[in-house]
């Protein structure tokens, strides 16, 4: 049995397109995040860069279970004394409703240099309009 290794100018890439009304927030990280890496492919190579375009709708109504809403915290640290900075889900998605998606997918993706390119794929908008209807984005079943 052959190995076959993809390179990168070999890789196809699509757009795809999910709606984030009423789903929770991991659950839906994970799709987006198998997505972007390309492990949905059967021709995945780990250290080549084979993921898709993935544009988010309806980012403010994505589902928080349980009494996240409240009780998660979002923490940054300024490294000064004192500097740390502290804001619930609720708090967030008042301000930039696209960050929980956002921060859910970045830690499901490898901590490496592959990923901030990877991460550079995702799309996320609050509302039902997106820029990308050139792209012919494929709803995601």
């Amino acid at each position: 049995m052959k190995t076959t290794i993809m390179k990168p100018a070999d890789v196809k890439r699509e757009w795809h397109l999910v709606d984030a009304t009423d789903k929770p927030v991991g659950r839906l990280a994970v799709k987006i995040a198998k997505l972007l890496r390309g492990k949905d492919k059967s021709i995945f190579t780990p250290h080549v860069d084979m993921g898709d375009f993935v544009v988010v709708l309806n980012a403010a109504k994505v589902k928080l279970t349980g009494a996240k809403e409240s009780q998660k915290l979002y923490k940054s640290y300024s490294l000064y004394p004192g500097g740390l900075k502290t804001k619930t889900a609720a708090m967030v998605r008042a301000t930039n409703p696209g960050f929980l998606i956002e921060h859910a997918v970045r830690d499901m993706l490898p901590k490496n240099r592959l990923s901030r390119t990877l991460f550079k794929r995702l799309h996320v908008y609050a509302g039902a309009e997106h820029p990308h209807a050139a792209q012919q984005p494929r709803p995601l079943a």
